[in-house]
């Protein structure tokens, strides 16, 4: 169901971009793919291979398609002739990644141009760039680019990612509607251009960060079998704050779309599995090592890895004349000062303030300090506008200017703060040239700063060997920050303590020589190890085992808009129509049909659980057929089903998943295996009820054959951490009683030994043989997992010496999902529309009542 907050959501994505005017100049189309995946045109077009070339076999190669709201290209534009240069930016994570790539492996990137480009050049600019660089760039309109990226994106997502609610009516940060149809619209565009770029079945396409979160179902509904990755570089922050997310539910599906899901940390990746449990009720299991979300039929990876840098490119600059010329320029300049180096965007997140903060309490406490220590604070240009970005920086230059006229003097400023953009080569210098680096972000994904000072001191110390400077790199990282985990041996502060920050400063800078030298060996070698390379090499080693079953499953296309998902069922699964079963059904000689009654022949949304007239219209028209014997195969106690059931005397009833078994109305129930003593309950019961008094929301249900404790209600974390308790509890304690503790959906269920809906329709199937009245039709219809022992036990009874003949089988489950069955059918009024079909096939002529046949069941019964 789509979203009441965003109805039609594919419209939203109508808008298009203006046509481009006809151009003189030559251009070549861009490889398209048709949206049925099994169609493609020109899988093996090259760019580079002329219409009227001889080769009639073009090499085709494995193409990765890194999408990303900018593309890695550096643009300038000649003032005199107006032509447009781009070159690849070879600082870029886009660009480094590719090292992790095989050498025989394409990479296409897909993205917007940091430049605005005149619309009579976009087409041909976009011939070029794909000729040259191998980019196809996203034209965004003006309009929808800053609703999009400085609207929704940078004002709306990226606050609330790092827990920053928008609460402020008179800043204009409460959600709005029409920022999230540009996102809608943006993220489609992006989708029309990865398709131009898939190039075969082959293709890998990895979507990056938060800007296009929407891309995987776009991608999907045009693709069912897309190898598709995400990574959200950006924190993901907890259920509590995700969920006042207006379109929270549309994003989680978006990205459940995707075949494997990276995060940064493992605290991100927690919150988006809470998330999805809590709001959409999908479980997560580790197996092996790797996480997963079952999710209608697929099951979607969860990727836990940091990024790492690029060290080779850091060690390049390093060593450019330009950069050691800066880091004597440096030393020279700070000479016999203790350096401490920060770089930072600016923007509210980063904490800018509060370390400056940090270093004036310092110098403050610390007498011995003044007149030596430096704070260089290097500031890069905020990624996005506003007055939250203004007052930031205000608040920084206030605290700078403070604390240089508190103590500073003529030759000595305390703080250094560089806002002028400065060239790459400058800040390795700077990193090189410092023995401290602080990030104090209040909330960032990653932050890569600390990786880059790491192996930046690390250099500068073979190049410049010193006894002072020998491998030291000494960092204060904020906690909050997503690379300080991978740093143990960092000084680790809260960054809202000014206090903590300027304790971690001191003890940094008395920290021994010795100790200096260990903690920087061991960050160099996760650093130098984890680098950007095998960061790639692992994401896409685990993207391909993602996706290796992606042609052993059908797909079937569900759902509208946002809502839209993809559902994985095995080859031999399809729909159970009537008229396939029908002509199976007129030439059999005797039928057996054993229905579940929640969710299938009684939807479970209806508040009402008794069955309709209609319904029972059904049941004793199958009954009235002495070639049926039609059966209920039901969870619920015998009571309420005895009462629903009083006007149907041909039906049996199964109740309590089996242990209690009526042949007909009139029969005597019996009990599957001897009569249990009390003993089990009165250890049960207590137990249950103390974890009912303290899990608020859950409570217990008393069987005549079992004790069930639910936790629905409950708090979804607490309560599922309450059943695993209980679960063991209950196992440890009962371990000499005949039952068994298993554990369900928001359950915990205490029942007999050897009972299950499997068990007791295989000694059904049993006594019906052994009675002589073999059935050569055998139908079942079920919902839920208890039914698949259903579907199990009809096939290992058929595939058995049961059977003279092997009946026919109908296995039928309620939805399209997963399941044991080989049919499905979509909803519980399709269940009753099939059996109402079947019901008019038998004698409409009033049946003779069959004589009475006692049936015993093969194992020793009580009768009550």
């Amino acid at each position: 169901m789509v979203s009441m907050s965003c109805p039609d959501l594919l419209s939203l994505s109508s808008a298009e971009l203006p046509e481009l005017p006809d151009l003189d100049r030559p251009v070549r189309p861009l490889p398209r793919v048709v949206t049925s995946p099994a169609l493609m045109s020109g899988p093996g077009w090259d760019p580079y291979i002329d219409s009227d070339s001889d080769s009639s076999t073009p090499v085709t190669r494995k193409r990765n398609i890194i999408v990303a709201n900018f593309l890695p290209l550096n643009s300038s534009k000649d003032p005199v002739t107006g032509k447009w240069t781009f070159t690849l930016d070879e600082d870029s994570l886009l660009v480094q990644l590719t090292d992790g790539f095989s050498d025989d492996t394409e990479t296409v990137y897909v993205g917007s141009l940091k430049a605005d480009i005149d619309p009579i050049d976009q087409e041909y600019i976009s011939q070029a760039l794909f000729k040259e660089h191998r980019c196809i760039p996203t034209f965004l309109s003006p309009e929808v680019h800053k609703k999009y990226y400085h609207g929704f994106c940078k004002q709306f997502l990226w606050p609330l990612f790092h827990y920053m609610l928008p609460i402020c009516l008179e800043k204009g940060e409460l959600y709005d509607r029409s920022l999230f149809q540009a996102y809608v619209s943006a993220n489609k565009i992006f989708s029309d251009k990865v398709m131009e770029g898939i190039n075969s079945d082959d293709d890998f396409v990895w979507v990056h960060d938060y800007h296009l979160m929407l891309v995987p179902t776009f991608l999907r509904k045009r693709l069912n079998r897309v190898k598709l990755g995400f990574f959200l570089h950006s924190p993901f922050p907890s259920s509590e704050i995700y969920r006042t997310l207006p379109v929270r539910e549309e994003i989680l599906k978006a990205l459940l779309n995707a075949d494997l899901i990276g995060f940064q940390t493992f605290d991100y990746a927690r919150h988006f599995l809470s998330c999805c449990s809590r709001m959409l009720g999908l479980e997560y299991q580790s197996k092996r090592g790797y996480i997963g979300i079952e999710y209608f039929g697929r099951t979607v990876s969860i990727k836990i890895l940091s990024v790492g840098v690029h060290v080779g490119r850091l060690e390049a600059v390093l060593k450019l004349p330009s950069t050691v010329s800066k880091i004597e320029e440096i030393r020279e300049r700070f000479k016999d000062r203790i350096l401490v180096v920060g770089i930072d965007d600016m923007d509210i997140f980063k904490g800018i303030s509060l370390k400056l903060l940090g270093f004036e309490l310092l110098l403050e406490k610390n007498l011995k300090l003044r007149g030596k220590a430096v704070s260089v604070q290097i500031v890069n240009p905020p990624r996005s506008t506003g007055k939250d970005v203004h007052e930031a920086r205000k608040e920084a230059v206030s605290v700078a200017e403070r604390i240089n006229s508190i103590y500073g003097s003529p030759d000595y400023n305390p703080v250094v703060l560089i806002e002028d953009p400065i060239p790459f080569y400058e800040k390795i210098a700077y990193y090189a040239s410092a023995e401290y680096c602080i990030v104090n972000a209040v909330r960032d994904g990653m932050n890569l700063v600390p990786y880059e000072y790491i192996i930046c001191r690390h250099g500068a110390s073979e190049e410049n060997p010193k006894p002072d400077l020998s491998h030291t790199s000494t960092l204060i990282v904020s906690e909050f920050v997503g690379c300080s985990p991978s740093l143990s041996g960092a000084f680790r502060v809260n960054p809202w303590s000014v206090d903590d920050v300027a304790d971690a400063l001191c003890r940094a800078i008395e920290l021994p020589m010795s100790e200096k030298q260990l903690r920087h060996e061991k960050h160099y070698k996760y650093v130098s190890s984890h680098h950007v390379a095998y960061w790639a090499q692992s994401f896409m080693q685990d993207l391909e085992r993602a996706c290796k079953d992606h042609y052993n499953r059908r797909c079937w296309s569900i759902g509208f808009g946002l809502g839209f998902r993809v559902v994985a069922l095995s080859p031999g699964f399809r729909k159970l129509s009537l008229d396939p079963v029908a002509s199976v059904y007129k030439k059999s000689a005797r039928r057996a049909i054993f229905l579940d009654y929640d969710g299938t022949i009684v939807p479970e949304s209806s508040i009402s659980k008794a069955p309709g007239k209609d319904v029972i219209a059904i049941l004793n028209s199958l009954c009235a057929d002495p070639k049926n014997t039609v059966f209920i195969v039901s969870g619920r106690g015998r009571e309420h089903l005895s009462e629903w059931f009083s006007s149907c005397e041909g039906i049996g009833i199964a109740a309590e998943h089996g242990y209690f078994v009526r042949w007909r109305r009139s029969a005597e129930w019996q009990t599957m295996g001897a009569a249990m003593g009390s003993e089990w309950r009165k250890i049960s019961e207590p137990i249950m009820q103390v974890y009912t008094e303290t899990t608020d929301g859950s409570f217990i249900e008393s069987k005549e054959s079992a004790l069930v404790w639910h936790h629905q209600y409950a708090d979804h974390d607490f309560g599922s951490c309450q059943a695993k308790e209980l679960l063991s509890h209950l196992e440890s304690v009962l371990v000499n009683e005949p039952v068994v503790v298993r554990r369900g959906h928001n359950i915990v269920e205490v029942k007999p030994q050897g009972v299950s809906k499997g068990l007791v329709v295989e000694k059904l199937i049993e006594t019906l043989v052994e009675s002589g009245e073999s059935p050569d039709f055998l139908m079942c219809i079920g919902d839920d997992r208890s039914d698949e022992e259903m579907f199990e036990s009809i096939s290992k009874a058929t595939s058995c010496s049961l059977f003279t003949n092997p009946p026919e089988i109908f296995a039928c489950a309620v939805g399209q999902k997963p399941s044991k069955a080989k049919y499905y059918v979509d909803d519980t009024s399709e269940v009753i529309k099939l059996l109402k079909g079947l019901s008019s096939l038998s004698s409409r002529k009033e049946s003779i009542s069959r004589a009475h046949v006692s049936f015993k069941l093969p194992l020793e019964v009580v009768d009550y």
